[in-house]
């Protein structure tokens, strides 16, 4: 009997995170860094995602195993020849649901939210950085908008879905499936009140 092929990670559901334990596992700059390339398409080893995340393949290994355990990535079939097994996605995506009101669900969102965001500004300031060797035509590409809007909660919420949907018409380029003259950006979307919440308003 011929075995059945391993559905590869870009034909399968999204991988979505409930757990607080799985969510703060993510909520780590060098994890971050590898699943950025994993879950855009590529097969790394250990080694390979230890160069990415400056740390030492051992201290890599341990990070793999506990993300592994999470259901967020997995080991990619053998190559065969010998060779270290890689890492991959194990999902088409990663989808984070932090609704949840619980304190360990609002604790883990919230240090996952804080390393992204981190991580999202460091590659913003080595974009400014490195900005004047932009060819023209991507400085014209590049957007930054900021300012503040009066929503209600149904508004807000039908705002971000909209958001959602513009970048799912992108979110199937993975390596390998890419036009030319792509190159991988970062994008960051907040959509948070600024002020305080009124007397009698709902609270977790």
């Amino acid at each position: 009997m011929t075995p059945r092929r391993k559905k590869e990670p870009s034909e399968r559901p999204p991988v979505k995170l409930t757990d607080p334990r799985a969510i703060r596992a993510l909520a780590h700059p060098a994890r971050l860094a590898v699943i950025d390339e994993l879950y855009a398409g590529r097969e790394l080893t250990a080694t390979e995602c230890a160069e990415i995340a400056g740390l030492s393949p051992s201290a890599m290994s341990y990070h793999l195993r506990s993300l592994e355990k999470v259901g967020i990535v997995e080991r990619a079939e053998s190559s065969g020849d010998g060779r270290e097994r890689p890492w991959r996605a194990a999902g088409a995506y990663l989808q984070v649901d932090s609704t949840s009101n619980g304190v360990g669900e609002l604790a883990a969102s919230t240090a996952l939210n804080q390393a992204v965001l981190g991580r999202t500004i460091e590659q913003f300031d080595a974009y400014l950085a490195r900005r004047k060797n932009e060819p023209v035509d991507w400085l014209d590409a590049v957007e930054g908008s900021y300012g503040r809007l009066w929503l209600t909660a149904d508004e807000a919420r039908a705002l971000g879905e909209q958001f959602l949907q513009l970048f799912e018409n992108y979110r199937g380029r993975r390596t390998g499936n890419r036009p030319e003259g792509a190159r991988h950006l970062r994008f960051a979307f907040l959509l948070f009140p600024t002020d305080e919440p009124k007397a009698g308003d709902t609270a977790p």
